[in-house]
C-alpha cells in the first residue's frame, strides 16, 4: 500500500474537486455534494420543482419533414 513511511498515512486523492456551492458559495461537502449544506440543496430542489429552472424553447413555424411530401 502506498503511504508515507515517515509518519504511516496514505496519499489520499480526493474523488471530486471542491467547488463552492452553487446556492452560497461556501466549500461544497461530501454528504451533500455539490451543495455546503442539506439547507441549500433543498433550495435548488424547491426551484426544479416550482419551474424556476426551464429551458427556453422556440418553436418552428413548419418542420422540414413535414411540409416537404417527397422527403417520406
Amino acid at each position: 500500500m502506498a503511504g508515507d513511511k515517515a509518519t504511516g498515512k496514505a496519499n489520499i486523492t480526493p474523488l471530486r474537486p471542491r467547488r463552492p456551492c452553487p446556492e452560497c458559495g461556501k466549500p461544497s461537502t461530501r454528504e451533500t455534494y455539490p451543495f455546503c449544506s442539506a439547507r441549500c440543496k433543498a433550495i435548488d430542489l424547491n426551484r426544479w420543482f416550482s419551474g424556476a429552472y426551464v429551458i427556453p424553447v422556440t418553436e418552428d413555424e413548419e418542420r422540414p419533414d413535414e411540409g416537404d411530401p417527397q422527403s417520406g
